[in-house]
This record gives C-alpha cells, structure tokens and sequence, in this order.
C-alpha cells in the first residue's frame, strides 16, 4: 500500500505544481497584458501631445505669417502713400511756380531769360 500511497501523493503533488504553473502563467499573462495596456496609452498620451504642439505650432506660424502679410501690407500703403504725397506736392510746387512766373510775366517782373524760358512765343527780341 505504500506504493499506492506513494503514487496518490505523487499525484497530488503534481496536479499542485500543474495548478500552480497554470495561476503563474495566467498570472504573468494578467501583467503582460498590463503593460502592453500601459504602453499604449503611454504612446496615445505622447501622440495626443504631440498632435497639440504641431497645432499649437501650426496656429503661431499661421498668426506669425498673417502679422507679416499686414505689416508688409501696411509697409507698401506707406511707401503707395508716401509716393503719391510726393507727386501731389510735386504737382502743387510746379503749379505755385507756374503762377508766380505768369505773375512776374504779366507785371514785367520777369527777367528776359525767365520771360524767354517760360514764354516763349510771346516774347520779342529788340535786337
């Protein structure tokens, strides 16, 4: 009966190490499963910041780009601007010059060369 025993408590103790293998193995299971869990939100979290930077990114170039589109637009109405004043004052100048020379014309106080310059059909040479 000894052998019976023998074999019984084999048995026993085999069936307890197959039980304990198995919890081991669901066990290491459980926890690779875990980490493969923990792995992918730790990417989905890295993916989530990265989308926020680039758009964040893209949302500065854009505002970057724009203050220089209006800056550049405001330079050229300037500089439009500022070469339409020219002519304008240009214009207004040589229209002042044109009425103080028929002034001088009219009321002989031109010089002859002046006369000569400005008018010069209407002026007779005494020669």
């Amino acid at each position: 009966m000894a052998s019976h025993e023998q074999s019984y408590k084999a048995g026993r103790a085999e069936g307890r190490a197959h039980e304990k293998g198995e919890q081991m193995k669901e066990s290491m299971k459980e926890k690779a499963e875990a980490a493969k869990q923990k792995t992918m939100e730790t990417t989905e979290a890295a993916k989530q910041k990265t989308r926020g930077a680039a758009e964040t990114t893209n949302d500065k170039t854009k505002q970057t780009a724009g203050a220089a589109r209006g800056k550049a637009e405001e330079t050229k109405e300037t500089e439009t601007s500022g070469g339409i004043l020219q002519q304008a004052g240009e214009k207004v100048r040589n229209a002042a010059q044109g009425a103080t020379d028929a002034v001088k014309h009219t009321f002989g106080m031109a010089d002859a060369d002046e006369d000569e310059h400005n008018y010069p059909a209407t002026i007779t040479r005494k020669d």
